[in-house]
């Protein structure tokens, strides 16, 4: 038998219901928790940090061509021959072994100089990925974490939003029974209420789907956060010139900086084919054993012990080597756009994030004005309620005013702090560090 439907109506009751057996179960998460997990748990920040253990292996693997390179044969087999001597056939059986050892040390290789390069930018670029990466998993967790605060104080305005109107259609009841008010006042209210009924409800299912992916994000359920302390703490280091921060990015962005190393190998690459037609000189030394190698040599034990140059130079391949060169340089010149576009856009985010972030300070202390004016009027609609001047539907319209306010106020300062982060990460300056800071606004 299928289960009844569990009623939308009673939604909020199951949501607190869940947030007080979380906050039995587990502890509140606070922001830099939520960062610790996420670096064990989040699986982007994972991935990223396995392909940057594979691509530091490119530095090794490139130096691998100008060490020696040493390698061993052996060779072991039963013969059976037949020799024909004066007419006559003589059959020999016989068991030859081979053993050697050989080593060759470059002396002379523009393809394994170019390797060797082209692996330590390789290698370069993938600690740059993953130093962006690990900046963005501090935007995320922050991200995610504010975001499931801000629709917490969605909901609570909802809620107002709805107890205001749930109040004005008390009143209009009342003046219609009075014969004071109009039926048409009571439809309206109760149209409106309807309305903020279904916005709550949303309100509500966009909390549960922002918790879940801070949830994804850090790998566990985060329960009761810590919530937003009073005031504002501006950072010293946001009030720096532009051009300041520009500067900064050009040196430290780490996007930039593997672009760079990107154009660096694109560049070894073009080398590395131009070797194609350059000769190569190699220290070659070999040591080895023979036992009845040849039908000549049964019962003969030989040993062979040789050092030498050896050199490779190459002459013709069809027009390879030159087409390959051409397709590699072609590749350069487009890795090089690529980096001038992430100049571009790296600058273009730096600055975005720098107007927010300086907007933001002003914002924010009109809104905290805001917030005091409405905390003012509700204790004065409160003194005015004792009086009989006001009723209260005027009270639940002045909580509903603060409640706007102080969303606003929360929406600014996130703002504020997630424009700050990812000013620092455009300019490659984002770590830990930073966090800590952060998370100083909260309690």
């Amino acid at each position: 038998m299928a289960s009844a439907p569990f009623p939308r109506r009673l939604l909020p009751l199951a949501l607190a219901a869940a947030g007080l057996l979380a906050g039995a179960n587990a502890s509140a998460v606070t922001l830099m928790q939520a960062y610790e997990a996420a670096l064990k748990n989040d699986p982007a920040y994972r991935a990223a940090m396995h392909q940057a253990d594979a691509g530091r292996e490119n530095r090794i693997l490139g130096r691998s061509n100008l060490l020696p390179n040493v390698s061993g044969a052996y060779n072991g087999s039963k013969n059976n021959t037949t020799q024909e001597i004066a007419n006559r056939e003589i059959p020999q059986r016989y068991i030859s072994r081979s053993a050697t050892v050989q080593v060759r040390q470059p002396l002379f290789s523009m393809d394994a100089w170019a390797r060797y390069k082209q692996g330590v930018a390789q290698s370069a670029s993938a600690e740059a990925v993953f130093e962006s990466q690990s900046q963005e998993v501090i935007v995320r967790v922050v991200q995610a974490y504010v975001e499931v605060l801000f629709k917490e104080e969605q909901v609570r305005l909802a809620q107002a939003e709805r107890d205001v109107l749930a109040e004005q259609r008390k009143v209009n009841d009342l003046l219609f029974k009075k014969g004071e008010g109009t039926r048409t006042d009571a439809l309206e209210t109760q149209a409106r209420l309807d309305l903020a009924e279904a916005q709550l409800l949303d309100a509500q299912d966009s909390l549960v789907a922002v918790r879940d992916e801070l949830a994804n994000v850090i790998g566990q359920d985060p329960g009761e956060l810590s919530r937003l302390r009073p005031g504002l703490r501006v950072d010293a280091r946001d009030l720096l010139d532009f051009e300041e921060w520009k500067k900064t990015a050009l040196d430290r962005n780490p996007d930039i900086r593997a672009m760079s190393q990107n154009v660096e190998s694109a560049r070894q690459e073009i080398n590395k084919q131009r070797a194609g037609h350059i000769p190569r000189v190699d220290l070659v030394g070999t040591y080895g054993k023979t036992a009845s190698d040849s039908l000549t040599t049964i019962d003969q034990d030989n040993k062979i012990r040789s050092i030498g140059f050896q050199m490779n130079i190459p002459i013709f391949s069809g027009g390879a080597t030159s087409a390959s060169t051409r397709q590699a340089a072609a590749s350069h010149e487009k890795v090089r756009a690529d980096r001038e576009a992430q100049i571009d856009k790296t600058l273009l985010e730096l600055r975005r994030n720098f107007n927010q972030v300086t907007s933001s300070v002003p914002r924010i202390e009109a809104l905290e004005k805001a917030v005091e004016s409405a905390r003012l009027l509700i204790t004065a609609t409160e003194q005015s309620i004792k009086g009989g001047v006001r009723i209260n539907l005027d009270l639940l319209t002045a909580q509903r005013q603060l409640y706007t306010a102080q969303r606003d106020l929360a929406q600014a300062r996130y703002g504020y702090m997630l424009s700050s982060l990812r000013l620092r990460a455009a300019a490659g300056t984002l770590g830990a560090e930073d966090l800590k800071l952060l998370s100083a606004n909260f309690e």
